[in-house]
């Protein structure tokens, strides 16, 4: 009877709690990591780059081809965001293509700076003062008063274009100064005085393998002005005449210059595209046909709210929703969007060659698939089926056009950057969901083509091929003699042989899905190889030598080459694919939980390295399954929060958001080609997760104490749960799980 009367009490609370809120972008904090992590493990694990979040204030809407964000630092460097928190001088408001949470340079961007009085082209004299008291950031909408002019800017969006305002504080001339960010001078800006207009592109070049070559494309932009200039010209550096054109030299722009009263709003559309500036004067009048910032504002609001409302929860903390919602935002940036509203896009790993898409498609690029095949894409596969099916079919386009399945596609190239060959299990994820609107016999081709075939030397060196793959099929793991010389992360060969041997094993469960029997049985063979790194004299993962011996000496708790941005210690247990196995090279459940203890117990856990995301979830397969809901109630608490410092190293494309999203509703995919989430401890009293296919999941908890964070039991659709697990099938069919929280553990 009590039971009854609680649970009819805790839906009267949640109904209560979800009416409450309707608009869930008030819950989206777009400053949390713009500045040093300020997490436990962060402190202790990261350093330099790896200390930063790198996400930015960025006005967009969903997977977008360009955001918009106020511009802090100058220039398209590597780990330098445009806008860090600490600053308090803006430069301008950049169109940028700044991977979120990433340590690479941004490309292909462009700045547009308003200022008053007199002409000033310098970029010393043309900085301006700003308070984060006078600002304010949204998705949907961004707000900044300067403090030496008062002259105010608002900003918002479209898929690839922009409505930018600026309100003048006086009596004043106003000069805006429009500047393709280019570091190697290349750039080239035109004043078309007739079409009102300010166009231009700024070339996009290679990074990683072909580092600083043409990437073969440009980020072009418009620039249509509401009132016509009094006067404009061109600029490089502090010279500038009125001349229409300029190009190929260091700090170029074009500008052009108003009369503006006190309160006088001036108002400017921006398009972008990666094909021409024809294109991107045809994107912008397709997507902002009007003059109406209110208009766009709000269409912009709405397709957030859409989204972000795919998961609802209540929650009396307030705290606890905006870590979440700011979470979910991070999940929705990337991959980008590549293609014009015609379907034009630049080929992939082509010199300036344009395709088209069959109607209904989108091109995607920017996968930063060692991060995001994890978590970020999974979350996607629940909440954005269709997105996921054009992720896929852009992947499957750029092997054909250039060869080879990409392992790490970014700025429309090849890269090799880190390390695996992650297309796989993203796409074995997909289709076993049942995610199949490509062509997946043409997928298998590519995918397969990497698995079993060295590229030829001229290819490998252009970042085709997975790396050291020669040595992996001969040994069945990276010997160290291998360093791995044509990669941009070099040697990391034991961290390679676990993630090869991820890769195999999803691949393995593709080949089984289509009917490739004999593929099926040789990948889930090699799948095994994780064991031929694995050391059962320290019960860790060692580097190896060709000749079998084992490298010495041997720290597991330091720094090493042969492991990717962490220790052995961390990286033994990346084994999602064969859990059951690596237990039984340990001795046994007992030792694995002893193993598992052993990092957190000697805090060497690093929350902001990809790889550990999925060893909180791991003690579930151990005697003692609280612990999982222990840890992970431990690092939600600890490296995550609502300020600026609030996420534990890069976000890396949403992967260490997309971590907190599903460990908030309570359960992650440890192995993400498998039909099973494991179930860790859910945050929320409700959560419904919105499906695509009309449906709903719900998941209510009951706790005994606040506190209470231990499953004492469940159940789904009213039958009892005793397992750890939660598949994908009874998720997307919709239904109920409930869940009893108590605050001891069984």
């Amino acid at each position: 009877m009590r039971r009854t009367f609680s649970t009819i009490a805790f839906f009267l609370v949640a109904g209560n709690l979800f009416a409450q809120h309707k608009s869930l972008l008030q819950y989206v904090d777009p400053y949390v990591g713009t500045a040093p992590s300020t997490t436990l493990s962060a402190a202790k694990h990261g350093g330099g780059t790896e200390l930063q979040a790198n996400t930015i204030p960025e006005v967009c809407v969903p997977f977008g081809m360009t955001q918009w964000v106020p511009q802090t630092q100058r220039l398209e460097t590597k780990c330098i965001p445009p806008y860090i928190y600490k600053d308090n001088k803006i430069s301008g408001f950049r169109g940028t293509h700044w991977l979120s949470g990433s340590c690479v340079p941004d490309y292909g961007s462009f700045t547009i700076m308003p200022i008053t009085g007199k002409l000033r082209t310098a970029t010393a004299e043309t900085t301006a003062t700003f308070s984060h008291s006078d600002e304010l950031a949204r998705p949907d909408y961004y707000r900044v008063s300067f403090t030496d002019n008062h002259l105010k800017t608002e900003i918002t969006a479209t898929a690839r274009c922009a409505i930018m305002q600026f309100t003048a504080g006086a009596d004043d001339s106003l000069y805006l100064l429009v500047s393709p960010n280019s570091d190697k001078g290349k750039a080239h800006v035109f004043v078309n005085r007739d079409k009102n207009e300010i166009s231009g592109y700024n070339p996009a070049y290679r990074i990683y393998t072909g580092s600083g070559k043409p990437a073969g494309f440009s980020g072009y932009f418009v620039v249509r002005f509401e009132k016509r200039p009094l006067n404009g010209g061109t600029f490089a550096g502090a010279e500038h005449s009125p001349a229409d054109s300029i190009a190929d030299k260091k700090d170029i722009g074009a500008y052009v210059g108003f009369k503006v009263k006190k309160g006088e709003v001036v108002r400017i559309k921006i398009g972008t595209s990666f094909t021409g500036i024809a294109e991107a004067r045809k994107n912008l009048d397709a997507e902002i046909a009007d003059w109406s910032f209110e208009r766009v504002r709000q269409q912009a609001a709405a397709i957030w709210e859409k989204t972000l409302h795919k998961i609802e929860i209540a929650d009396p903390s307030e705290k606890n929703k905006h870590i979440f919602y700011t979470a979910l935002f991070h999940s929705m940036l990337m991959p980008r969007l590549y293609n014009d509203v015609d379907g034009s896009y630049p080929q992939f790993s082509h010199q300036y060659q344009n395709a088209k898409l069959s109607a209904g498609k989108n091109y995607y690029d920017d996968f930063s698939m060692w991060d995001i095949y994890r978590a970020e894409l999974p979350l996607l596969e629940i909440l954005e089926p269709k997105v996921v099916s054009n992720f896929v079919h852009s992947l499957i386009q750029k092997g054909q056009q250039a060869g080879w399945m990409p392992i790490f596609p970014a700025w429309n190239s090849y890269t090799s950057a880190m390390i695996g060959d992650h297309a796989a299990p993203f796409i074995a994820s997909a289709y076993l969901r049942g995610i199949k609107d490509y062509d997946a016999k043409e997928a298998y081709r590519l995918l397969r083509q990497n698995a079993f075939d060295v590229a030829p030397q001229a290819d490998y060196l252009a970042g085709k091929g997975r790396r050291a793959l020669n040595t992996y099929l001969k040994y069945g793991y990276i010997p160290l003699e291998d360093g791995v010389k044509d990669a941009p992360h070099r040697a990391e060969q034991v961290s390679r042989t676990l993630e090869y041997a991820y890769d195999d094993y999803a691949l393995a469960k593709l080949a089984q899905a289509l009917g490739h029997q004999e593929d099926y049985t040789q990948l889930l063979s090699r799948s095994k190889n994780y064991k031929n790194v694995f050391d059962a004299s320290t019960g860790l993962v060692r580097g190896k030598h060709a000749d079998g011996s084992w490298v010495t000496p041997f720290d597991p708790d330091k720094k090493i080459s042969y492991i990717t941005e962490g220790t052995a210690r961390q990286y033994t247990f990346y084994v999602p694919q064969d859990v059951a196995g690596l237990t039984q090279l340990m001795g046994g459940k007992d030792k694995l939980e002893n193993a598992l203890d052993s990092i957190f117990i000697k805090d060497e856990y690093w929350h902001g390295n990809e790889p550990g995301h999925q060893t909180p979830y791991m003690y579930n397969f151990t005697n003692h399954p609280w612990k999982t809901q222990q840890v992970v109630a431990r690092v939600r608490e600890e490296e995550y929060t609502d300020g600026p410092g609030g996420l534990s190293g890069n976000d890396d494309s949403g992967q260490m958001s997309a971590w907190y999203v599903f460990s908030a509703l309570g359960f992650y995919p440890v192995d993400p080609v498998s039909d099973d989430y494991q179930l860790g401890t859910p945050l929320f009293k409700k959560a419904v997760i919105n499906l695509d296919n009309g449906k709903k999941f719900t998941i209510n908890v009951f706790k005994n104490t606040p506190s209470a964070i231990y499953i004492r039991s469940a159940n789904l659709n009213g039958v009892s749960h005793k397992l750890n697990t939660i598949s994908y099938k009874d998720l997307i069919k919709g239904g109920v799980m409930n869940i009893y929280l108590s605050e001891k553990h069984k």
